[in-house]
Formats: structure tokens, C-alpha cells, sequence
């Protein structure tokens, strides 16, 4: 009885899309590319390629941190599987930073009530970027500050100190869905701390982990340094430990020992994958959909961003499979160094041409169940997608949001006024995950990978079979 009735409800849909499709406003979309939308919508729901993508990039590869051989090894990974796929493969050379995490430990080694020659172990992890301690560590007292006006307030009382940032995950707003707001109220002070900090004199900077997890994990993610002011080490503690060394600093004196020694080495030659599907009527007219390649290295990089890549190297696998063709060109791409430089968004945008793109897709926020996509463009596309997002619907991902950009990698093109878009992710547990050593494939949930998955396919052939051009 299930089946029938979504057989009707399917057949309902297509009634619906079609009398829009013959009213006397201009044509969207021929009946022919409505069936095969549903069609593509239901072989990706029931597909398993994107999620054994996934599995090989995380536990066959690993973590994939700019510069290292295993990001070159998922470089070789995704065109093999793009060039089995019959799609024109090309690797576009981007030189990526090249920084390698050494040593990381803290302790507590003297603080209020502590038993004689003990010390108490702070769980963290170096920023993605930071300079290194010396070698046998560092030892200073913590001064312990909410804000940038509480440490400017402390002024030459930082000098000599380490600087710990306690600033809190808003966890209430990520279950509001809006974790990628309380995300960049902490990242402000993982990205900007240590300058700030440095100019007062500090020796190195801490930061409560910019993320949800309350399982003892650090989180790490890219930071900055500025000309003419001091680089000093930089490190996320842990929930727990930021909220113990918060307890002990106001008892008294908290004094510890830092020992960080990470590397930048010299920059290195990495590529984005980039793989062609090329189009029946318009070839020069590029749909790209795409995903991140590289991660961060406490984990395996599955949630950010190897379901973004898999989902992608999915849409060309599926329509190979109904043998289909779009109209204009599917252009995959796989990015490289969207973690800590965005040096293939940027690369890309320099040397690809934006007048030839038609839209750009990009998926970089998990692999939870979608609720729609979100754009940047024009408000009048909606009008464009409409009769998309009413495919959508069938599996609860109908809704539409404008934002003023949608994705890191495919922001430079954004900003020459290309169409974009991007899943609209449910983020409440995201950042659970996000950029600490729990972002494993086993957090992958298949069966929401696999809506992303239809999401996906839907955008991209849709746009690639519009009958009209998109505003822009």
C-alpha cells in the first residue's frame, strides 16, 4: 500500500510540475527532464556509491591534510574513479600551505591545592598554522579572559602569560539549527587571539574548543599570525579542561607547562580534481558541483569533507547509469586546501572564466538530512528552481534560504556573480565533529548521506537542463 501510494503521490508531483511547465510563462523544464529528475531523485536515495566513496577517503586514505601524501594519494583516488566514469579528467595545480602538527602536550604544573610533585594534564591541540614552543616546552602563568575587552582591560599584566580564551560554544543556538553562527562567534578569537594577544605580550595563546563536543576532544581549524607582531604558539583546549583551568584561575595562581612543535614547511604542489560531463547542447555552459578534498588530521576527514566529494563523484556515476546526458557540461570538482588557505577556490577563480559558469553547487557541511538548498544570487532564481524544490519535496527538502554566499571553495566565482548553491544541512550535532578526532566515517548515517546524494543530482541536472538562462 506504501509503494502505491507514493507511486500516486509521484505521479501527482509530475501532473503538478507539468501544468507550470505548459502554462503561458516562459518554459522551465521539458516533461522529459521532470521524469528523469524523479527518476535520478529515487536511484540516488536508494544508492550506496557515494557512501562506499566516502568509506574508501576515510579509512583507505585517511586524513587528508593539505600537503601530505595522503592528500595526493585522494588526488590520484577521485580522477581514477572520475576517468572509469568515461568523464574528461584534469588535475589544475595549486600550491597549497605545507604544515605538519609535531608534539602537543599541556600541564598544569602548579595551581591551588595540588599534591606535591604532581601535575594535571590539559587535553589540546595546536591551531592549524601555529609556531612552535621550543622544543623542551614552555612554562608561564594562565590568565584566563571571556573577550578581547576583558584582556585589553588587563593590558601589561598579560606580559609574559599564556592567554586562555574561555569563550563558549552557543550549543542552545546549534540546536536552534543556527550552529554556524555560534561557530563564528568562537572562531573569531581561534583566528584573531594570538595577535591580539601577542601585542599585550603574552607568550602563547589557548582557546576553549570552537565546537559542541563535550567528550574531551580539542578541536583544531586554521589561525593567523600578522607582520610585525610577535607569532606565538597557539592551541584549543578541550570543554572540560578550559572549564577546569577556569575553576583554578580564579582560586589563584595557574601556571603551566606548553609544549607544542609543529612545522610549516615550504609550500607545496597539490591540484583540484577537476572532471568534465561534458553537455549535449550547450558544452561551453558549466554546471560544477563539488567538495573539499583535504581535512584536518585528527580525524579522517569523513562529515568535512569527504560526503561532499563522494556526493559529487555520485551525480556523473548516476546518470552514466540511466545514460543520460545533460544539456549543458557537469563539471566535478574535488577542492584542494579549502581548510587552511582556500587556495583551490581561489587558484580557480583566477584562471577559470565565470562567464562559462552557469551555476556552482557545493556541499561542505555534513551529511545530515537536508532541508532544501541554500543560494546566493539573485532573488528572482527561485522562481528558476521552483519547480525543483517541488521534486524536493518528495523526500522533506523543499526549503529555500538566500544567503550572500553558500560556499568557501566556490566563493570567488560567487563573488563574479555566479549562481550558487549548497544543501541546507540540519548543523544541530555537526560540530560535534567538525575539525576535531571524532570526524570518522562511522558517524556517517547512509541513509541521510544518501538524501544528500538526491538533493544533489536534482540541483545539478535540473540547472543543467534549464531552458533558461538563470538572473544574474
Amino acid at each position: 500500500m506504501k509503494k502505491i501510494l507514493l507511486s500516486l503521490y509521484f505521479v501527482f508531483i509530475c501532473a503538478s510540475i507539468n501544468a507550470q511547465i505548459q502554462s503561458p510563462s516562459p518554459k522551465l523544464y521539458s516533461e522529459k527532464t521532470i521524469s528523469e529528475l524523479i527518476q535520478l531523485q529515487q536511484n540516488a536515495l536508494q544508492s550506496t556509491y557515494a557512501y562506499e566513496k566516502t568509506a574508501y577517503l576515510c579509512n583507505n586514505i585517511g586524513a587528508r591534510l593539505s600537503g601530505s601524501m595522503q592528500a595526493q594519494r585522494a588526488v590520484e583516488y577521485v580522477a581514477e574513479e572520475m576517468r572509469k566514469l568515461g568523464l574528461d579528467v584534469r588535475l589544475q595545480k595549486v600550491m597549497v600551505p605545507h604544515w605538519v602538527r609535531g608534539e602537543e602536550r599541556g600541564e598544569l604544573i602548579e595551581f591551588e591545592g595540588m599534591a606535591k610533585s604532581t601535575t594535571q594534564k590539559v587535553v589540546l591541540t595546536a591551531l592549524g598554522g601555529s609556531v612552535a614552543t621550543l622544543p623542551e616546552g614552555l612554562i608561564a602563568e594562565v590568565v584566563v579572559v571571556s573577550n578581547y575587552d576583558e584582556l585589553n582591560l588587563l593590558g601589561d599584566k598579560v606580559k609574559g602569560k599564556i592567554v586562555l580564551f574561555d569563550v563558549k560554544f552557543d550549543r542552545k543556538m546549534a540546536e536552534l539549527n543556527q550552529a554556524g553562527n555560534a561557530y563564528g562567534q568562537v572562531t573569531a578569537y581561534r583566528g584573531g587571539g594570538a595577535i591580539i594577544a601577542a601585542k599585550l605580550g603574552a607568550v602563547a595563546m589557548l582557546v576553549r574548543s570552537a565546537g559542541g563536543s563535550q567528550n574531551r576532544l580539542a578541536h583544531t581549524g586554521a589561525m593567523r599570525y600578522e607582520e610585525n607582531v610577535t607569532k606565538i604558539p597557539a592551541a584549543a583546549v578541550t570543554f572540560e579542561d578550559a572549564e577546569m583551568m577556569a575553576y583554578l584561575a580564579k582560586q589563584g595562581k595557574l601556571r603551566m607547562k606548553l609544549t607544542l612543535t609543529p612545522q610549516t614547511l615550504p609550500d607545496a604542489v597539490s591540484y583540484n580534481v577537476i572532471a568534465d560531463l561534458k553537455g549535449s547542447e550547450k558544452p561551453d555552459e558549466i554546471v560544477v558541483v563539488s567538495g573539499h578534498l583535504d581535512s584536518w588530521d585528527l580525524g579522517t576527514g569523513a562529515l568535512d569533507d569527504a560526503t561532499g566529494v563522494a556526493v559529487s563523484m555520485q551525480v556523473p556515476y548516476l546518470l552514466k547509469q540511466m545514460k543520460l546526458r545533460p544539456k549543458r557540461t557537469i563539471r566535478v570538482i574535488a577542492w584542494m586546501n579549502e581548510e587552511n588557505g582556500l587556495m583551490g577556490g581561489k587558484t580557480y577563480g583566477l584562471e577559470e572564466d565565470a562567464s562559462k559558469h552557469f551555476a556552482m553547487i557545493e556541499s561542505d557541511l555534513g551529511a545530515s538530512h537536508p532541508l532544501g538548498f541554500n543560494y546566493a544570487g539573485k532573488p528572482e532564481i527561485l522562481l528558476f528552481t521552483a519547480p525543483l524544490s517541488k521534486i524536493l519535496s518528495l523526500q522533506g527538502a523543499s526549503l529555500t534560504q538566500r544567503q550572500s554566499g553558500v560556499g568557501a571553495d566556490i566563493g570567488p566565482m560567487t563573488e563574479k556573480g555566479v549562481p550558487s548553491f549548497a544543501p541546507w544541512f540540519d548543523t544541530t550535532t555537526y560540530f560535534n565533529y567538525h575539525h576535531n578526532a571524532a570526524d570518522t566515517f562511522d558517524k556517517v548515517n547512509p541513509k541521510e548521506l544518501a538524501e544528500v546524494g538526491a538533493l544533489n543530482i536534482v540541483l545539478a541536472y535540473g540547472l543543467a537542463n534549464l531552458e533558461q538562462p538563470l538572473p544574474r
